[in-house]
């Protein structure tokens, strides 16, 4: 399996990059380039999804950039690492569900190789751990498919300043806290991203 790996270490505006990404679902359908896994962080940015609510909007100062991804309103900053994918699903099987398992699968694999125990929750989309004995989200997820191609991607929050989604009601969901990887476990993440890009090219390939 052929895919591109992009890794980059400035900060790379929002728009930018799902402009970038929107222009390789193009040239993957005309198999003019290869899919694309695509590492990054963004500046603080908040985002709001085709099923977001205007009421998960807590302070009106916030500039909200609209999306077409799934899902409803996050927020994306420094510290928080960024996987965007082109996927063509025509080349696997049609099934956006078992893609989003394969996603999840990949989120639960990289946080367990730091000894970090995250589960999935069938309804609410994303990746969660149980820490100070509340359940709190770790990872967010968004996908877009156009002609069976997915794209955009999801998140996992490092280091990144969690007082930004106090701004936000995040994704929709009102009775559960934002954690990063840094309050649950000091240690080194420096890998991570590495991590991120095995074992998704490893369970894309299952």
């Amino acid at each position: 399996m052929k895919i591109e790996i992009k890794k980059s270490t400035k900060l790379i505006e929002y728009k930018e990059a799902i402009d970038f990404l929107e222009k390789r679902v193009i040239e993957v359908n005309q198999n003019k380039l290869t899919e694309l896994i695509w590492i990054l962080e963004h500046p603080n940015t908040y985002t709001a999804g085709t099923g977001y609510d205007e009421n998960d909007i807590l302070d009106k100062s916030i500039k909200i950039v609209k999306t077409n991804r799934g899902g409803k309103i996050t927020y994306h900053g420094p510290g928080q690492i960024i996987c965007y994918f082109v996927i063509d699903l025509n080349k696997k099987k049609k099934d956006i569900r078992k893609f989003t398992k394969v996603i999840e699968k990949t989120i639960i694999e990289s946080l367990s190789e730091y000894k970090i125990n995250s589960f999935n929750d069938p309804e609410n989309i994303g990746i969660w751990v149980n820490h100070e004995k509340k359940i709190k989200k770790i990872a967010a997820i968004g996908i877009r498919i156009k002609k069976w191609i997915a794209y955009h991607g999801f998140s996992i929050n490092v280091n990144n300043n969690l007082e930004n989604y106090n701004k936000i009601i995040p994704c929709g969901i009102k009775d559960k806290d934002v954690t990063n990887l840094k309050l649950i476990k000091d240690q080194n993440y420096d890998e991570l991203s590495n991590k991120i890009i095995n074992n998704f090219i490893n369970n894309l390939e299952i």
